[in-house]
């Protein structure tokens, strides 16, 4: 059997298929009585109305029958797909093991997991750093900007418009929205945000892309060297190689080594938070292989667990001659199946030299969804590396004035004809292409050819 055979059978054949419109019947009831039960503020259900019966390789069942293909990946999660059989197989032989106890003892399935880890951490942290576990990655953000304030003894910590890096409170006000830092309650303190450079929509006067990533490292060493900015005293600067819930925002080619060299010359670490772009999703391990940069400290989580909670946090080795015991604490830190589960992750995309692959069908998928915004007035803009594609809508591409409402019509018709397909961004008018990295070409081109057809319908009513 090839690799493509292997990854057709994966999924299941019939998607995409609907035989009632969603919510159907079943789902519907589900979704009555979650809302009667759960609290209020979940939104997921509110986007994607309908109920899960089976999920299997890049493609989900729902409990009227109807088959979709899965551009969503539980958010940049299940990069092996569901139910990966490899990865299940992992973990059912953990399961007759054990599950839980302390969760720093040593066992087969941590040390097979560390293991794999360090052999594909990037650049010199690989075989040359320390690892601390946690279970999210909020949770690993958090302690990474802990182990920067502790070790530099620097309180502040500068990160960008439009991040995203979890809503615990510790980290909530590193998160670049307002709301969510109005909810959590936690007031803007050792906090320096500065502009993120978002090429299609540039936060400083530039005259091309490269020449936005230019402005805005000019602005940060500014920041940093003259003594009047009020900054305070950086001990960090926390970065998305790619920006997530920003909008799928790729920096210029030169902004991630103008941030090493910044950060080097400032004497400040600079932290990349791997937990969306990471194990794979942009055709290498970690995105910022794709920008030459190793970062001081990385944040791992999501796909790195196959779906089962985990995350870790990757830094340079002599930063731990400086952490006391109980840094960091926490019950379910490496979780055994977690283990098995991240091991089996790394093994799988590795034997099947999936990272190859999703860069060329990445590329493939990427340049299908420009030739759609060459023929539709309501797409901005086309950006992405690997399986991390952002469309960003928009009422009109010459007045560049975002298109939400679109995008959330968008996502709606796509469900209804069986594919699912998120939004994100400053403005919500993003769509983000984040599949499974086991998803078939054949999948692929027909999710895109439904993409066009909900797209040449919105065009056509929005003229």
């Amino acid at each position: 059997m090839t690799i493509e055979e292997e990854l057709e059978s994966l999924s299941f054949p019939e998607a995409p298929k609907i035989v009632v419109k969603p919510p159907g019947p079943k789902s519907l009831e589900l979704l009555n009585i979650q809302h009667e039960l759960e609290t209020n503020s979940v939104t997921y259900p509110k986007a994607f109305r309908f109920a899960i019966d089976t999920a299997r390789g890049a493609t989900i069942r729902d409990v009227d029958g109807n088959y979709y293909i899965d551009w969503v990946a539980g958010i940049a999660v299940l990069n092996v797909g569901h139910n990966n059989p490899y990865v299940q197989q992992t973990v059912r032989e953990q399961l007759d093991h054990y599950w839980h106890w302390m969760s720093e003892i040593p066992s087969e399935a941590r040390i097979r997991f560390l293991r794999n880890l360090h052999s594909i951490l990037p650049g010199d942290l690989r075989g040359k750093a320390k690892v601390i576990f946690g279970v999210t990655g909020a949770d690993a953000c958090e302690t990474a900007i802990a182990l920067a304030r502790w070790v530099t003894k620097k309180p502040v910590i500068m990160a960008f418009e439009g991040a995203y890096h979890g809503i615990h409170q510790g980290i909530v006000a590193i998160t670049a929205k307002t709301e969510l830092q109005s909810y959590a309650g936690v007031p803007l303190i050792n906090v320096a945000r500065v502009p993120y450079p978002y090429p299609y929509r540039c936060p400083l006067p530039a005259k091309d892309s490269e020449d936005c990533g230019n402005a805005v490292l000019n602005y940060i060493d500014h920041l940093l060297s003259d003594p009047y900015t009020g900054i305070g005293e950086v001990g960090a600067i926390l970065v998305e190689p790619i920006q997530g819930e920003g909008g799928y925002i790729v920096p210029p080619r030169n902004f991630l080594r103008g941030l090493r060299e910044i950060a080097d010359k400032h004497g400040i670490l600079l932290i990349a938070d791997e937990v969306q772009t990471g194990v794979g999703r942009t055709g290498r391990w970690w995105a910022v292989e794709h920008f030459g940069v190793t970062p001081d400290v990385m944040c791992i989580s999501k796909a790195i667990g196959g779906g089962i909670p985990m995350s870790v946090v990757a830094y340079r080795a002599e930063y731990d001659e400086k952490l006391p015991e109980m840094f960091h604490l926490g019950t379910y830190r490496s979780n055994p199946l977690a283990l098995a589960a991240g091991a089996a992750v790394i093994e799988y995309i590795r034997s099947r030299n999936l990272l190859n692959r999703t860069l060329q069908l990445g590329d493939y998928a990427r340049r299908t969804f420009e030739d759609i915004a060459e023929r539709y007035s309501i797409i901005g803009d086309v950006r992405g590396i690997g399986f991390m594609i952002g469309v960003e809508l928009v009422k009109n591409n010459s007045t560049k004035e975002p298109g939400a409402e679109l995008a959330s019509e968008v996502r709606r018709r796509m469900l209804e004809r069986g594919v699912l397909m998120h939004t994100c961004g400053h403005f919500g008018n993003v769509m983000r292409f984040m599949a499974p990295l086991v998803l078939t070409k054949r999948h692929l081109d027909e999710g895109t050819r439904i993409f066009e057809d909900v797209i040449r319908e919105l065009s056509r009513e929005t003229r």
